[in-house]
């Protein structure tokens, strides 16, 4: 509602000044999502954005009006994704996007003033950049909690991953890029010879040379589009399945025949490809037995709230000789308070960066001051540390990541369908 009072407001106001200083050209809906709009000059302001990124990239561009539907619908599929995280209370405060920007700054080598001013050299809004940074970060999170979080990966299908030789893990690495028609939930059969035909066209086109990057830009609805639909390197068993399979023949530069899965159709591109160094699962790791107190962060507990209730937790146990368990039971927001905070034993890449690199500064018995990672603030107890020969435990442990990593990309393209499909989605033409 504020929107559309500030829309209206801005109309009056151009209108005013329509009047006294001649014809000014009125921003306008060109869509509305659920309750929200898309006017012109945000799309158009994104459109700039996206021709610049594929000009860098050496993407050739798409037809003006291609590009342009291609932009809004990317913007349509992100409001979805956001409104979902106001309307579950997701959020990125401001000391988290500090250190976010912080982050991007220093990749880039640059303070934060100097990177400030880079940006404002190339016409980009401060406020701007940083909005938009916080947005990546809640569409992140979005998918982590909506799809990454609710993989189920069993103890079957890990042994069944683990019985065929050609899930070897360390096999051939692919630089893949990819097309998705994304077929509509429930789809009729009318509907999917129609976008059977558009798959067979742009299948065509890639057959008389047409760039793939190109037409990706043009036709493909999946979010990576607007890359060229570069996938990047990844090895064979972190694939799709129906990927794996279909470029396992491929020499690079070559193509598929169209594929069909749940999610729609695909073409996929082999860029290259080369062969898996070996898995390098050492016969011996170190392992970690922890504890820890987690307070996840929302719209009534700040990150402010967070570490300084974990501070207080901290003093009790190091001055008051409080049980870290007992705490860790009636305090932490994390599944494993009902075993006063045990983790068990930890292998090496099991827990987010963050956490482990705070867990292997401490020595056994130590507690560490609070820290931050995408799922709250931690409180960390390392109880104890061995070595111990795993490595049959560790090829079960990357073949389920490997799974759940497969898993991941064909539950996301599905979940974004049904986003899709359940909105309420209006497309403003130029003549209203």
């Amino acid at each position: 509602m504020k929107f559309i009072v500030s829309l209206l407001a801005a109309s009056l106001i151009s209108s005013l000044a329509s009047a006294a200083n001649g014809p000014v050209e009125v921003d306008r809906i060109v869509a509305v999502v659920n309750s929200e709009v898309i006017t012109r000059s945000d799309l158009r302001m994104r459109v700039a954005q996206v021709t610049r990124q594929l000009s860098r990239q050496g993407t050739p561009l798409p037809a003006a009006e291609v590009l342009e539907k291609q932009v809004l619908e990317r913007q349509i599929m992100e409001r979805l994704q956001l409104q979902l995280a106001a309307e579950t209370s997701l959020r990125i405060d401001d000391v988290t996007l500090d250190r976010a920007v912080g982050r991007i700054a220093d990749t880039n080598r640059l303070s934060m003033t100097e990177f400030r001013k880079a940006l404002e050299r190339d016409g980009i809004s401060w406020d701007r950049f940083r909005e938009e940074v916080r947005n990546e970060m809640l569409l992140t999170r979005v998918r982590e909690r909506e799809v990454d979080g609710r993989i189920v990966v069993s103890d079957a299908e890990v042994s069944n991953f683990l019985a065929h030789p050609e899930n070897a893990m360390g096999q051939d690495e692919y630089n893949l890029s990819h097309i998705l028609f994304r077929a509509p939930e429930g789809a009729t059969p009318e509907q999917l010879a129609r976008l059977r035909a558009k798959a067979d066209d742009v299948a065509a086109r890639i057959g008389r040379g047409e760039p793939f990057d190109k037409l990706a830009a043009s036709y493909s609805d999946a979010p990576d589009a607007l890359t060229g639909g570069n996938l990047g390197w990844r090895s064979a068993e972190r694939l799709p399945g129906l990927f794996a399979e279909a470029v396992s023949s491929l020499k690079p530069g070559e193509t598929t025949p169209i594929l069909r899965s749940a999610a729609g159709f695909h073409i996929v591109r082999v860029i290259d490809r080369k062969g898996g160094a070996s898995s390098g699962v050492p016969a011996q790791v170190q392992q970690t037995r922890a504890r820890h107190i987690l307070i996840k962060t929302s719209e009534v507990v700040s990150d402010a709230d967070a570490r300084r209730r974990l501070v207080d937790l901290r003093e009790r146990v190091v001055q008051g000789g409080a049980s870290f368990a007992d705490l860790a039971r009636i305090h932490s927001a994390d599944l494993s308070a009902a075993k006063g905070g045990d983790l068990g034993w930890i292998y090496p890449g099991d827990t987010v960066p963050e956490f482990e690199q705070t867990m292997d500064a401490l020595k056994p018995g130590e507690l560490s001051q609070p820290v931050q990672s995408p799922f709250g603030w931690h409180l960390i107890l390392v109880e104890d540390r061995r070595v111990q020969d795993v490595s049959d435990e560790r090829k079960r442990g990357a073949a389920r990541n490997a799974l759940r990593e497969r898993k991941s990309d064909e539950a996301y393209q599905d979940w974004l369908r049904q986003l899709r499909d359940r909105a309420y989605v209006e497309y403003r033409s130029e003549d209203r």
